[in-house]
């Protein structure tokens, strides 16, 4: 077996603690005198001696996607409330930003899906992202038409 380089003892056996007061660590083995810390069997994790610790310190991020897509939903029936209040006119192609200026949807959403709740009685034009197959049948059957946005 051929040696790396040729020093003696290149290895320095492990200290072993508690042999006495020679040895520089005897007694209480290099872990002062009394307190928790002193004890065998003690850990204090992420204990900061009072300071809030770390984890507590940072937000709380679970399982809610930082920047998930804000998708807006309406429902037929709701569509259908807006029309009866006059708020949405029918002559109007329903889409995302007279949503967001109506204050109807929230203007952080990116998206717009119709779901398929309830009924709708007036013909409208919508463009949505995204709509169910019941709330695209329910259009068609009265005659008004959705355009998807790719």
């Amino acid at each position: 077996m051929t040696k790396l380089n040729n020093r003696e003892k290149i290895i320095k056996s492990k200290l072993r603690v508690g042999r006495g007061i020679g040895s520089g660590k005897g007694k209480t083995s290099g872990r002062g005198v009394k307190g928790q810390k002193s004890r065998s069997g003690v850990a204090i994790k992420s204990f900061e001696g009072g300071q809030m610790p770390l984890y507590r310190r940072l937000p709380k991020r679970g399982f809610n996607p930082i920047s998930g897509e804000q998708i807006a939903i309406l429902n037929l029936e709701k569509i259908q409330s807006y029309i009866d209040k006059k708020t949405i006119k029918i002559n109007d192609v329903l889409n995302s930003d007279l949503l967001k200026k109506l204050n109807l949807i929230n203007k952080n959403s990116t998206k717009l899906k119709i779901l398929g709740t309830g009924e709708i009685k007036d013909k409208i034009n919508i463009e949505a992202n995204l709509a169910s197959k019941s709330a695209v049948e329910k259009l068609e059957k009265i005659g008004g038409s959705i355009q998807l946005k790719k």
